[in-house]
């Protein structure tokens, strides 16, 4: 059975019988886990075993794990300092902060692989344009070079541990103030002004380093009146034929109040993928995402099958082998030091 377009959660620590009904459906192409799917290592790495299972081949399992204030699983997992501390960083060394962004993302992946997670939504490539209280912390600097430097060694380190990057949120959410979970953002700003926010965007497609882009649920209406996540003109004009990206477009979760003038929730879909997303997100709100799910399951798209199924995740150690690790050990020890003191603020 192919992967379908709708990627959904599941309510709790195990599977239940109407989880896996519901995946067997053949819209479904992927699994989101959250911080209520987790309590310890070896019940996720379980949890993890029962979704693959389901269906053959198994659908994506992915998670938000970033680092700092988006990390999903905590207690026996390395906590990772939020991405602003290596543009920080960069600011005052810039080889060990590209070295260090390297390790991040080979410790977020190396330690999700050895649950056998496909897939985490990282790196956040916004620039840090100081309005948007949800971006904050987590984008790595300002300046979109420096953006697109850390976030290219942060996507070689995914990689070495067998983890593909899916960069976001296309074109930019720095710089806006709303909250895409609770109201439609609106970013009046020229196009000239955006071009700076997609160049991280350009670099890292040129070089390889993304196999997946999120787009954000924000209007440009200088470009588009519909949000990023609708629009053609971002999806297919700027995004692929522009920057040339011919990887998996997602569309971030549609049960956020972003979209909700925008139709049903399956209506919502199908426009996102009309538009050019080869996979929506329909997070907690179960009944919405069956519907979502029933409604596509005549929905087909070659290419995304071919996109898709270059997310998943290849190889992977045991847990205990990984700890063992000189290299695990050296970058789980570097990255407490760096939360164990507050971050290096250098003058203006």
């Amino acid at each position: 059975m192919a992967l379908g377009p709708v990627m959904l959660d599941i309510e709790g620590l195990e599977l239940t019988p109407a989880d896996r009904m519901l995946m067997r459906e053949a819209a479904v192409g992927g699994v989101i886990l959250f911080s209520r799917n987790y309590s310890s290592p070896e019940q996720l790495s379980d949890l993890v075993s029962a979704i693959r299972a389901v269906r053959s081949p198994p659908v994506l399992v992915a998670v938000d794990h970033e680092g700092g204030r988006v990390q999903r699983f905590r207690k026996g997992f390395s906590a990772i300092p939020p991405m602003r501390r290596l543009g920080t960083e960069f600011d005052r060394d810039q080889d060990t902060a590209i070295e260090s962004a390297r390790m991040a993302g080979w410790l977020i992946a190396s330690e999700l692989r050895a649950a056998a997670i496909d897939l985490c939504f990282a790196p956040c490539v916004d620039l840090d344009h100081g309005a948007s209280e949800v971006i904050g912390d987590r984008a790595f600097h300002s300046d979109p070079e420096v953006v697109a430097t850390l976030a290219g060694a942060f996507c070689s380190g995914l990689r070495s541990a067998g983890m593909a990057a899916v960069a976001k949120h296309f074109p930019g959410h720095g710089a806006v103030l709303a909250d895409s979970h609770e109201k439609l953002p609106v970013d009046r700003r020229e196009y000239s002004d955006i071009l700076d926010d997609m160049r991280p965007y350009e670099r890292l497609i040129a070089n390889r380093r993304i196999a997946g882009v999120m787009l954000a649920h924000v209007v440009y209406p200088e470009i588009d009146s519909l949000p990023a996540g609708f629009s053609t003109q971002w999806i297919r004009q700027q995004l692929r034929a522009q920057l040339g990206f011919d990887g998996a477009v997602f569309c971030d979760d549609l049960s956020m109040k972003a979209t909700a003038s925008y139709g049903s929730m399956p209506e919502r879909a199908r426009r996102a993928l009309e538009a050019g997303c080869d996979m929506v997100l329909v997070c907690n709100d179960r009944p919405a995402a069956a519907a979502t799910v029933m409604a596509l399951n005549d929905y087909s798209n070659p290419l995304s099958l071919v996109r898709l199924a270059r997310l998943h995740g290849t190889g992977s150690v045991m847990r205990e082998t990984l700890q063992a690790s000189d290299e695990w050990q050296h970058a789980s020890a570097t990255f407490s030091r760096w939360l164990e003191r507050p971050p290096l603020e250098l003058d203006a």
